[in-house]
């Protein structure tokens, strides 16, 4: 009994089964693979949904940064534009305020202080400087008699002495201001006295930078009121060597074609231009008026 179901399970039986077996592998495998292809290309699918959904969003961020950055740079254009125009409108305002500020400060300035009045120009006999204040009386030679300097100049005056005086040299105001009459009437006096010869050493009235203000007659307790020997003192020489870094100079020097050589006379015409004449080894009438009347804005900066 056994025998025949042996002989029953040929080899042809076995193989059909192996073979079916193998075939239903194969079968799972293929199905299997099918069903992650079609997984594989559904996500795929959806990826490259997503990446033309992302490109087309970048492309769009890319065109909208793009139009934005056109935007910015007209924007910045205009601005540049603005900017210059604003610039050029706040020089415009600047160089208008500077000369409305030049303009105020010479309305403010006696146009006369540095004009050539000496034989040269007529200073009438209504001309007073706009402000006149008295000299300290320690500062003066005669302390009985009052003496005025244009008040604008005083503390350049003040300075100058002080100064002089703590490097040893008492420098003392003889005469300031005079009026027209007050030159008049000295002129008179100086004729009876010297005749003709007073025209070398005294102007006429109108004609002399006294009647400005401005102009100071220096002296020392040692040569006292007859001037011509104030050229010898320390005091001249101190004068010569420091006068101009306060703003004054010699009006008549030696060889001068105006009046006799007067080294006690000392004119005020502001420290830029007396520097000026002092560094070019110049005298004030020796400047075209054109010239000298540039520095009028700044003379008492």
């Amino acid at each position: 009994m056994s025998e025949k179901i042996h002989q029953h399970n040929s080899p042809v039986s076995t193989f059909t089964y192996i073979l079916s077996f193998v075939l239903v592998i194969l079968i799972g495998f293929i199905v299997y693979g099918v069903l992650q292809y079609k997984d594989l290309t559904a996500n795929l699918l959806a990826t490259k949904n997503e990446l033309a959904s992302t490109t087309k969003a970048l492309q769009e961020k890319s065109e909208g940064l793009l139009i934005a950055e056109k935007v910015n740079s007209e924007l910045y254009t205009k601005l540049t534009g603005e900017t210059i125009r604003n610039d050029t409108f706040f020089q415009q305002i600047q160089a208008l305020s500077s000369t409305v500020g030049i303009l105020d400060k010479l309305s403010k300035t006696d146009e006369e202080l540095l004009q050539k009045y000496s034989k040269v120009y007529f200073l009438n006999e209504y001309f007073l400087p706009s402000s006149l204040t008295q000299i300290e009386t320690n500062f003066l030679y005669r302390k009985d008699k009052p003496e005025t300097i244009h008040t604008n100049i005083k503390p350049y005056l003040e300075n100058l002495l002080k100064t002089a005086q703590a490097e040893g040299v008492n420098l003392l105001v003889l005469s300031g201001y005079r009026s027209f009459n007050t030159q008049a009437n000295l002129k008179i006096n100086y004729k009876i006295v010297y005749g003709s010869g007073a025209n070398k050493f005294s102007a006429d009235q109108g004609y002399s930078e006294h009647q400005l203000g401005s102009t100071l007659d220096f002296t020392t307790e040692s040569v006292g009121e007859i001037l011509n020997s104030f050229e010898k003192t320390p005091g001249y020489e101190w004068l010569t060597k420091n006068a101009h870094k306060f703003g004054f100079i010699l009006s008549y020097p030696k060889n001068n074609t105006f009046y006799q050589y007067e080294p006690w006379h000392w004119r005020f015409v502001g420290v830029e231009l007396a520097i000026k004449l002092q560094n070019e080894s110049k005298f004030f009438y020796d400047l075209d008026q054109r010239e000298i009347n540039t520095y009028l804005v700044k003379i008492f900066d």
